[in-house]
């Protein structure tokens, strides 16, 4: 008999061990790709704090050992915030965001899971954590859709997702769906000039760019739709 998976069945056991490794690999193996953009359009540290964020994560998990979805996603959360200038504290409450989307799945049975990685949420929740992490990056960041900042590929990502848990479609396709709707927000922002962050002060230099943030949200929403599907994420498109 076939089992299907709806959008308010958790996700796998080890989707938050599988998204944070994949989060690594992506993000971490882009990671001077991304300070080059951001040395063509900004300051050009992202990729230096990229590689910090993702040191102090490796840490994190060394010492902390973590079991659960939200123990894994704690540790990217943790380890951004350790980074200073404004990605820093951004990306690490995006990930504080995420690490809340199993909140209401971890109950008794999750616990007595714990050590197998169980306590994953369902895809409805992550999607919802999404949207919460947007939000919050926003309220921190004050930017909003156009202003070539990471919140260009956090909001398609969000929309996409959340009409897919509405279509019922599985984690693979929905997510699938929200890592090109990022990808190719992401790849738009080329087109623009940017009016918040460091690229801002540099105006139409900036045009031509990817910006590095928006890209680094596709490439962790990529992560989650590869934790979902077993497959990989592609990183060839950012240059």
């Amino acid at each position: 008999m076939t089992t299907t998976t709806t959008s308010t069945d958790p996700l796998p056991d080890d989707f938050g061990h599988a998204f944070i490794r994949g989060v690594h690999e992506s993000v971490g193996g882009a990671a001077e790709a991304l300070g080059d953009l951001d040395r063509r359009a900004g300051d050009g540290d992202f990729g230096t704090n990229v590689r910090t964020a993702l040191k102090l994560a490796a840490q994190n998990i060394e010492t902390e050992q973590p079991a659960t979805y939200r123990q894994w996603v704690t540790t990217m959360y943790m380890g951004w915030l350790g980074v200073g200038g404004t990605s820093g504290p951004l990306f690490g409450m995006f990930f504080r965001d995420l690490a809340k989307a199993a909140d209401g799945a971890e109950g008794e049975s999750a616990r007595v899971r714990a050590a197998d990685g169980a306590g994953s949420p369902s895809l409805a929740q992550f999607a919802e954590a999404l949207a919460a992490g947007q939000a919050t990056v926003q309220k921190y960041g004050e930017a909003d859709v156009g202003d070539k900042t990471m919140v260009d590929a956090l909001d398609p990502a969000v929309s996409a997702l959340r009409s897919a848990v509405e279509a019922g479609s599985s984690p693979s396709e929905a997510l699938a769906a929200a890592e090109k709707a990022a990808v190719d927000a992401a790849r738009a922002t080329a087109e623009t000039a940017a009016k918040r962050g460091r690229a801002s002060y540099v105006g139409e230099v900036a045009k031509g760019v990817i910006d590095p943030g928006a890209a680094a949200i596709a490439l962790v929403i990529g992560a989650a739709r590869a934790a979902a599907d077993g497959g990989d994420v592609d990183t060839a498109w950012i240059s």
